[in-house]
C-alpha cells in the first residue's frame, strides 16, 4: 500500500492522490510575487485566520493563493495508516504523531506538489497565522534575484525563527538582506521559500512520514536539502485563534509514553547528527 502513495522513480504523482480528494485549481500559478506563486495553507473552517492573513499580504502588495489544508482529524484510520509509518516513528522520532501533525505535513507536501505542477522555479509557502513585520515583498524580491544569480545555492530558505539564529557563510543579497546557512534550522514552518529542486528532493522521500514536517526540515541531510535563512525577518507569529484547535493543543493532550532516558537519547542522537552534517556542509562550501 505504501508504494501507492510513497516515493516513486517517475515525476511524482503531482497532486493526483485520490485519497486526499483534492485537485489543483486552474489559477494555481496566478498568485505570484514576480515569478513565484505564494501559497497560504489554511483550514476550511479557519475563515478568520484567512481574512487576517489575506489582509496582511494584500497590504504588503503580495499576491497569494489559498491552499486548502489537509484536516488530519478528518482522515480515517486507513488513510492515516497509508501515510504514517508508525515503526519508523518509534525508531527515529521524538514522539508519536497526532492526527493534526499528520494533516499539517500532508498540507506541506501538497504545497510542494503544487509548485512542481505550476512550472515555477520556486514557491513561497506560508501558514495562515503569520503577521507581516517588514517589507515582505522586498524579502521575496531579494530571494528571487539571488536564486537567479545562484540557481543551485539553496533548496529552501526559512523566513522565520522563534529564536535568534547565527548564519554561517552569510552574504548580502541586496535590498538590505543577508542570506546564510543557519547554525540550527528553526522549528517552525510559518514561512519558507522552496525551489523546484527542493520540492523534488522532499517528494522523493515522503510520504510515508514519521516525524513532524518542521523536524524533517531540521534533518536536512536525510533529504539532501540545502537549507538557508534570511535576515532580517519580515514575518512573525500572529494571532493563534482557530475554530478547531492547533497542533500544539493536540500535542499537549498526549502524554509522553517513552521513558525520559529514551527521549534524551533521541535528542542527543539528533544533535550529534546535526552538528556532523552541518560541519560536512561547511567543508564542502554549501
Amino acid at each position: 500500500m505504501k508504494a501507492a502513495v510513497g516515493a516513486s522513480n517517475d515525476a511524482r504523482r503531482l497532486c493526483s492522490n485520490p485519497w486526499l480528494g483534492y485537485a489543483i485549481p486552474k489559477d494555481k500559478g496566478a498568485a505570484r510575487v514576480q515569478d513565484w506563486p505564494v501559497y497560504v495553507i489554511n483550514m476550511d473552517s479557519n475563515e478568520t485566520r484567512l481574512a487576517r492573513v489575506g489582509a496582511e499580504l494584500d497590504g504588503a502588495g503580495v499576491a497569494w493563493t489559498r491552499l486548502p489544508a489537509v484536516n488530519g482529524r478528518a482522515l480515517s484510520e486507513g488513510e492515516l495508516a497509508r501515510v504514517y509509518d508508525v515503526r519508523a516513528n518509534r525508531r527515529y522520532a521524538r514522539h508519536d504523531l497526532v492526527a493534526p501533525e499528520i494533516g499539517c505535513y500532508l498540507s506541506h507536501i501538497k504545497a510542494a506538489e503544487w509548485l512542481l505542477e505550476s512550472g515555477a522555479e520556486a514557491a513561497v509557502v506560508l501558514e495562515d497565522d503569520l503577521r507581516i513585520t517588514g517589507d515582505f515583498a522586498a524579502t521575496l524580491s531579494a530571494l528571487q534575484d539571488d536564486l537567479q544569480k545562484r540557481p543551485a545555492a539553496w533548496d529552501m530558505v526559512k523566513l522565520f525563527s522563534f529564536k535568534p539564529v547565527r548564519l554561517d557563510q552569510a552574504q548580502a543579497i541586496g535590498l538590505g538582506f543577508t542570506l546564510g546557512r543557519p547554525d540550527r534550522v528553526p522549528s517552525t514552518t510559518l514561512g519558507y521559500v522552496l525551489t523546484r529542486a527542493g520540492a523534488e528532493k522532499i517528494l522523493a522521500k515522503v510520504p510515508p512520514i514519521f516525524r513532524p514536517v518542521d523536524e524533517d526540515h531540521k534533518h536536512f541531510w536525510e533529504f539532501d536539502l540545502r537549507v538557508a535563512m534570511i535576515a532580517p525577518q519580515t514575518i512573525a507569529i500572529g494571532a493563534q485563534e482557530t475554530s478547531d484547535g492547533t497542533v500544539g493543543d493536540s500535542r499537549k493532550k498526549m502524554a509522553q509514553k517513552d521513558p525520559i532516558w529514551i527521549r534524551l537519547w533521541r535528542f542527543g542522537r539528533y544533535r550529534v547528527n546535526y552538528r556532523l552534517h552541518l560541519a560536512r556542509a561547511r567543508a564542502k562550501g554549501l
